[in-house]
């Protein structure tokens, strides 16, 4: 099976030489990761199976850790997953996605820490403006959102999911107003508010003038839809979470210095394969890789991280179960991949530059 990796491997030194004046640092420190996950590089551990019919040696080599690493994203999405079941409210969910306009993402991409905070800041004060209004919700609501910027032949389409509680908070913090479980709040209303908050803190930013004037006359994208049980929305936002622009699995070969790899078709839900020159395939990758400490998991309202006292407001007005209720979910150890036996440590395997046995 063709991965990430190999392709970074054979063709990056190139792609580093031809276009290195165009990187920014965060790329050259993805490929740096990617090329690196669980190779001896990183150094690890090393273990021999029990069973006395088997005694298999395994290596087991750490992840580099970085969020664009095909490898490393399933391992921290269940992480955060797990992290999440304290925030959960038995209500009714929403996912609500915003979208920049096409004819913003030259300035997203040329200025994403600005461009992708004014793009979670704006969105989030959108919603939180128009639940307000009694007419739908009435009261303070909470959400989490995810960026994603890509679609899913990795061209780039820069958007933030949020799922949200059905319901809010009432001004008196007295009582929780659920709303309709299939209606939260109309888009056709949400969608000029967003761009309106949008426009007025792009001006704050010195990047107004590069946008196309006709942009603040259309209509931009906002979805909104019920999604149900609090961990059904958990499990429709986690592949945002941590996974990278593409998956391993869906790389179907290199050859022909061209990448082919299969991509679903959104609107008939149908998976076809594309194949796409292979530094156009390492270009659509590597614009998905985000600046250095860009936080893309982002909490608002009561569920924001400075408003616990007012989490725990909502859980007992819906009478959610404490955190100390909550079963710490026990890790099974590790099992040899041969015949399923325990693994027992032998020792630690140092960092070495040279390629994995």
């Amino acid at each position: 099976m063709v991965e990430t990796a190999d392709i970074f491997r054979r063709y990056a030194p190139e792609y580093i030489d031809r276009f290195a004046d165009r990187m920014l640092p965060s790329h050259q420190r993805a490929i740096d990761g990617i090329l690196a996950c669980r190779t001896q590089k990183l150094g690890g551990h090393l273990y021999c199976c029990e069973n006395p019919n088997c005694e298999q040696i395994v290596y087991a080599y750490h992840s580099c850790g970085n969020r664009s690493c095909p490898k490393c994203g399933q391992d921290k999405t269940q992480q955060w997953v797990e992290k999440q079941h304290d925030r959960l409210l038995p209500t009714h969910y929403f996912l609500v996605t915003f979208t920049l306009p096409c004819q913003l993402q030259p300035v997203a991409r040329s200025n994403q820490k600005v461009a992708y905070d004014l793009l979670f800041k704006s969105s989030a004060a959108a919603l939180q403006k128009l639940a307000k209004d009694p007419r739908f919700v009435g009261g303070d609501i909470g959400m989490m959102g995810g960026l994603h910027t890509w679609q899913r032949d990795m061209r780039y389409h820069p958007h933030v999911h949020f799922i949200v509680p059905g319901g809010g908070l009432s001004p008196d913090r007295g009582q929780w107003l659920p709303s309709n479980a299939d209606f939260f709040v109309p888009v056709e209303a949400l969608s000029p508010i967003f761009r309106a908050k949008f426009r007025d803190g792009l001006k704050k930013t010195g990047l107004f003038d590069k946008v196309p004037p006709d942009v603040w006359k259309k209509g931009w994208v906002v979805h909104c839809k019920p999604v149900g049980s609090a961990d059904c929305a958990i499990k429709y936002l986690a592949p945002y979470v941590y996974r990278a622009a593409i998956t391993n699995n869906r790389i179907e070969k290199l050859e022909n210095d061209q990448v082919t790899f299969r991509s679903k078709n959104s609107s008939t839900d149908q998976w076809k394969s594309v194949t796409v020159p292979v530094f156009e395939f390492i270009h659509r990758f590597l614009q998905h890789v985000l600046p250095k400490g860009f936080v893309k998991i982002r909490y608002y309202g009561f569920m924001a991280h400075s408003k616990k006292n007012l989490l725990a407001v909502v859980k007992y007005l819906l009478g959610a179960p404490d955190a100390s209720d909550a079963v710490e979910k026990q890790h099974e150890p590790y099992t040899c991949p041969h015949c399923g036996g325990h693994l027992k440590w032998v020792k630690e395997l140092p960092k070495s530059p040279r390629s994995p046995p």
